[in-house]
């Protein structure tokens, strides 16, 4: 992996080299060229946008933003680009040497730097990193719209009137989802707010909105569930008696299974309780293919399953 990493840092450096860095309006249409990581990062730049901007996604459905290597054809998609939108918080860390190369040539901005460091939650993967799963509290990722915001007002000021509009109707859009999501996992008692799932990608959602989450694996897909970390779920969900628990679209369902398994060895039946999308959103016209629909079918899905609706 270090060794296609390196590789593709030398694609572009040449890449560079040849376009000579600049970092200008797309000369074809007159729009910005923009280009994201995760989906959910591309749904805020395609909302705010709006038509001055060629929203472009690297990383579709079901794909692990941790496990991440840039293609030869991602690399030249971001030399190419007149801005790039990135998570941050280590959450794509196979490309943060790329994404440092290009930081020194064109305009790269992690959409997490504006929050405030004191209300993020620590990595148990990582020392001296924070989760980066920030987007499962809706109003963190109100900051990050308007790091976006920001970022497009100061390199194509001409449009700024458009971009806050854009914005402003956005935000409007997540404080209903906010509001939302309080008002549905409120109908879950206390006693049965314990969310378990693939790996720890909803720690946020659980210590803001008020549940406990427990995830195989860790922070990161990189580490491994062994069988012990397996046994102890399992144990955990025969003594707590929890109802349900929860697959992830980016994550293989095996994980899960293997949980499910151990628990009914004990003579105790525990339902997954349906999928949920934690590191990509879902299809492209499905009902969880934004970042707004993709919280509210998580949220329905984890209160439905949880409640046994």
């Amino acid at each position: 992996m270090k060794i296609k990493q390196l590789s593709l840092i030398i694609i572009l450096l040449l890449l560079l080299a040849a376009c000579g860095g600049a970092t200008t309006e797309s000369a074809s249409d007159g729009k910005i060229t923009a280009v994201s990581t995760i989906g959910m990062v591309t749904d805020i730049v395609e909302n705010i946008g709006g038509d001055h901007v060629n929203a472009i996604g690297l990383m579709g459905p079901g794909t692990d933003p941790h496990l991440y290597v840039a293609s030869a054809g991602d690399v030249t998609k971001l030399s190419d680009a007149d801005v790039i939108f990135y998570n941050g918080l280590f959450l794509e860390s196979q490309m943060e040497e790329v994404l440092e190369q290009l930081s020194e040539n064109k305009t790269v901005v992690p959409i997490t730097k504006g929050l405030d460091t004191a209300q993020l939650l620590a990595s148990p993967d990582y020392d001296d990193e924070f989760d980066p799963h920030v987007w499962f509290y809706v109003p963190f990722w109100q900051e990050a719209a308007i790091q976006v915001r920001d970022t497009l007002i100061e390199i194509d000021p001409d449009n700024q009137a458009d971009y806050e509009a854009n914005a402003d109707a956005y935000l409007e859009e997540l404080d209903a989802l906010h509001a939302y999501v309080e008002e549905q996992t409120a109908r879950v008692p206390d006693a049965q707010r314990v969310l378990v799932t693939a790996h720890d990608a909803f720690s946020y959602f659980g210590h803001f909105y008020g549940f406990d989450v427990l995830g195989l694996q860790g922070i990161s897909t990189e580490s491994e569930a062994s069988t012990d970390d397996v046994q102890n779920l399992a144990d955990f969900i025969v003594e707590n008696q929890i109802p349900a628990i929860f697959i992830e679209s980016s994550v293989p369902v095996r994980t899960i299974e293997a949980v499910q398994a151990a628990v009914q060895d004990q003579g105790f039946d525990v339902e997954i309780g349906g999928e949920l999308f934690s590191d990509a959103m879902g299809d492209t016209g499905s009902s969880a293919g934004t970042y707004q629909g993709m919280v509210r079918h998580n949220v329905d899905t984890i209160v439905g399953a949880l409640l046994g609706e």
